[in-house]
């Protein structure tokens, strides 16, 4: 290191690939110039110097498309701004499918990539062999063709972010290595490192493979491992020509890359091998791992049958590095939600050079405005559970996790490891019913019960599965009898102290100044309007309330009280999920049968909507909590944990001579829909608001002392809505919806589908959608549109309605 370390710095970024190098580049963009990058070794030595250098554009999100555009557009224009070389070439990408799920699913995303504004052609046979020479198409149904799609180097991509960075004011420093960050209480307030320390207002973590060990040193969680990755390099390939598109044999696993006349194969095989399980040693720079080639053959032979002119090529290069993965396929980022001024951007899941420019953009944005340019919930760090950062579970999973971005993705898809995290008190007992369980957020939930001589497992399909049957039985039950839902899963928190109702009042959209034993359904929203939260809260006493939120969101939504609690107010917060079970029994009949149990009374006068009671259950005292997400008359069971076997036993028992059914998470799921219940994370986001969503019931703006984001609910009042929520019902009741699928207004797209499932009630598939037009969104507008629906590039016909199509009026729930 030439030139000496500042004492000072606005952002220091630790790691040097080619996400840090983004947001340092990215950050002088917006003006910040007293930015530090700080690398333990050289740029780019850790996992970007070896990355094949796809740069692919279609995700399946709106949000993550757009990410991945704008890193192709910004690699094209780099060198002509830096004259530093990226070796970005646009040429195009060939998917191919050799069954017809996967064409199904090409399809699918073809039709997708159309509410993105992507060109994505679906594309026969012979044109594959017109486009790539090379290929053997006959186990070949067709496929997918992206114009747009290209190739870049990393390193001199990199190289090219780091010039453009430092001609901003950044300052990059090589071979200083980051011995420590530096937490004073929710802050942290600079780095030490081998050269000396440095007082920084913002730290950004890019430190790659490195990162979750960095981070679990001042307690934010970061949830990654590393795993073997390989290619080869073949060369004298006969007939390949430099202008080859970029092709993906998913089915194989495989995908080839032509780089400077020789025809580059990587691979994502099903079962990875973690690596690095006992830390990464200290010298560790530009190295390769010694690979296998053994574990590896098996898809050299699939790619010879795809290219037969490899059987006749020599091998240049084969290579094994490694690459980090996350437990859900996605990557890290944002802002910490327990360190204010520390941002994290790393788990790439070996797609960090297709993805870095569009990180590096939001982050620095994310940084300046203190809040994510966009809706980025899927890849933010908030969304990691504390469970995560265990080492077993994380060298478990990611031997699945790295084979899944070339597995097909069906709908429903269950993670076959790490399972058996979390698991509800009564877990046992529905197995012995017959429950499949999923796997979600960690926690083992019953997504539908397989009947005797049936096997509780999934056979997936994108069609009607293997429980489609049994799920609408399940859905039948609830809504003519009664059933029974496992739902432990739920996040629950305590907040008490006698200024609860005033901090929750200026959290919570809906007012919470109610008596004890009132529940209330609110939104806890940004200063923009978007929806954050969408949970419940039960005022058990005075001074203490119960929030009831998604186990998806137990450690944002946990945050977001905690960062916004006013460091003088009498109140204090505790996350109480482990400490309550929660059954459900829903149905027209839930009241029957819950009364045969206990001695309270349960009628509608004494027990009304939206009210919680504590009742005696089997031998224990039970928080009931007369609320419903299926659309039906229903209580919430709210029971000490170790009381939870007994009481399922006794409503089992009690439930015998009425009938009752278990029912699982799918059914759950058609049944909200048909409703038109929202879901945070797929129909509401911190992007929409409670006007556009149809949730204005649900908003108080005359209680006192406001609330956030009440200033921006006003003035979107004030105006014409330009986007509405509306539900849709297929005429056809064949095809199946699942998210992302085309919405037709008049022959316009003017929308996606956000959640879909088959509503076996209604008779067809059901969706909930965003409908926007600059001229105004209402009633009258959708009753007078005709739309249609795209699946897998065909139109459906749909109805669609602003109202819930079941049970408008909500009759059934408050009888």
């Amino acid at each position: 290191m030439n030139k000496q370390l500042p004492k000072k710095a606005r952002v220091v970024i630790v790691g040097g690939g080619v996400i840090g190098c983004s947001i340092a580049y990215h950050l002088t963009k917006i003006g910040w110039q007293d930015v530090v990058l700080l690398e333990r070794k050289q740029l780019t030595c850790g996992t970007t110097w070896h990355a094949a250098g796809l740069v692919g554009q279609l995700r399946n999100s709106l949000n993550m498309t757009k990410l991945a555009k704008y890193t192709s557009e910004l690699y094209r224009e780099l060198e002509i701004e830096t004259g530093q070389s990226t070796g970005y070439k646009q040429t195009g990408s060939i998917s191919i499918a050799t069954n017809s799920e996967r064409f199904e699913e090409l399809k699918r995303n073809a039709s997708m990539a159309k509410v993105f504004d992507m060109q994505v052609d679906t594309v026969t046979r012979a044109e594959i062999e017109r486009m790539y020479p090379l290929v053997n198409t006959e186990d070949v149904l067709g496929g997918i063709y992206i114009p747009t799609d290209g190739t870049a180097n990393a390193t001199d991509t990199t190289q090219a972010l780091a010039k453009g960075a430092r001609n901003g004011g950044a300052q990059i420093f090589q071979n200083v290595k980051v011995e420590k960050v530096i937490r004073d209480g929710d802050r942290l307030t600079g780095v030490e490192t081998d050269h000396g320390k440095i007082d920084a207002d913002f730290v950004v973590m890019c430190a790659g493979m490195w990162t979750r060990e960095i981070a679990a040193t001042i307690g934010v969680n970061v949830p990654l491992h590393a795993c073997e990755h390989y290619y080869v390099v073949f060369d004298n390939v006969t007939g390949l020509s430099r202008e080859v598109p970029v092709l993906r044999d998913y089915d194989s696993c495989t995908y080839f890359k032509e780089d400077a006349g020789k025809l580059l194969m990587g691979a994502f095989e099903p079962k990875a091998k973690p690596w690095g399980m006992n830390g990464i040693r200290e010298d560790f720079c530009f190295d390769e791992l010694p690979g296998n080639f053994e574990h590896f053959e098996p898809l050299m032979l699939s790619a010879m049958h795809r290219i037969p002119a490899l059987e006749n090529a020599g091998i240049q290069t084969f290579f094994c590095g490694p690459e980090s993965f996350t437990p859900d396929v996605r990557y890290h980022i944002g802002q910490a939600p327990n360190v204010s001024n520390c941002f994290v951007a790393a788990g790439l899941n070996s797609i960090g050079l297709q993805s870095a420019g569009g990180i590096g953009k939001v982050v620095a944005e994310w940084m300046k405005n203190s809040k994510p340019p966009a809706d980025l919930w899927e890849v933010d760090i908030k969304r990691n559970l504390p469970f995560q950062r265990n080492r077993k579970y994380l060298h478990d999973r990611v031997s699945e996790s790295l084979g899944l971005l070339y597995a097909t993705h069906w709908p429903f898809r269950q993670f076959e490891t790490a399972r058996g995290v979390r698991k509800s008190p009564i877990y046992d007992r529905l197995v012995a019913k017959g429950a499949c369980h999923g796997s979600a957020f960690g926690w083992e939930r019953p997504n539908w019960y397989a009947p005797e001589g049936v096997k509780a497992e999934y056979e997936y399909s994108y069609g009607r599965q293997n429980w489609f049957e049994h799920s609408a039985a399940e859905h039948k039950a609830v809504r003519e009898n009664v059933a029974l839902f496992d739902q432990m899963s739920f996040a629950k928190f305590r907040v008490q102290g006698i200024d609860a109702e005033s901090f929750l009042n200026r959290i919570c959209a809906n007012n919470v100044s109610v008596k004890p034993g009132r529940l209330v359904y609110t939104q806890w929203l940004n200063e923009d309007g978007g929806i954050e939260a969408d949970l419940t809260v039960t005022r058990i006493a005075n001074d203490d309330y119960l929030v009831v939120t998604s186990g998806e969101t137990e450690t944002k939504d946990f945050y977001w009280l905690k960062n916004h609690l006013p460091e003088d107010a009498n109140c204090y917060l505790t996350n109480v999920t482990s400490g309550m079970a929660v059954i459900s029994i829903m149905g027209p009949n839930a009241r029957n049968l819950l009364q045969s149990m206990t001695p309270n009374d349960l009628s509608n006068e004494a027990f009304p909507f939206a009210t919680s009671q504590e009742v005696e259950l089997g031998y224990a005292f039970v928080r009931a909590s007369r609320i419903t997400f299926v659309g039906e008359l229903g209580w919430e069971l709210y029971i000490p944990t170790e009381f939870a076997q007994n009481v399922y036993d006794e409503i089992i028992k009690a439930g015998e001579p009425f009938g009752l059914v278990h029912a699982g998470y799918h059914a759950l799921n058609s049944l909200r829909i048909e409703k038109g219940y929202r879901h945070w994370g797929h129909d509401i986001m911190d992007e929409d608001t409670p006007i556009e969503a149809g949730l204005g019931f649900a908003v108080k703006y005359d209680k006192p002392g406001g609330f956030i984001g009440r200033d921006a609910l006003l003035k979107q009042k004030q105006s014409t809505c330009t986007k509405k929520l509306v539900q849709f019902l297929l005429e056809d009741p064949e095809p199946m919806l699942y998210h992302n699928e085309p919405i037709y207004c008049n022959g316009e797209i003017k929308g996606y589908v956000r959640s879909g499932m088959y509503g076996h009630t209604l008779g067809g598939a059901v969706a909930l959608g965003y409908i926007e037009d600059p001229a105004g969104v209402d009633k009258e507008y959708i009753d007078n549109a005709k739309f249609e629906i795209e699946v897998a590039g065909v139109r459906y016909k749909a109805k669609a309605s602003l109202r819930p199509m079941y049970d408008p009026t909500m009759a059934k729930i408050k009888c």
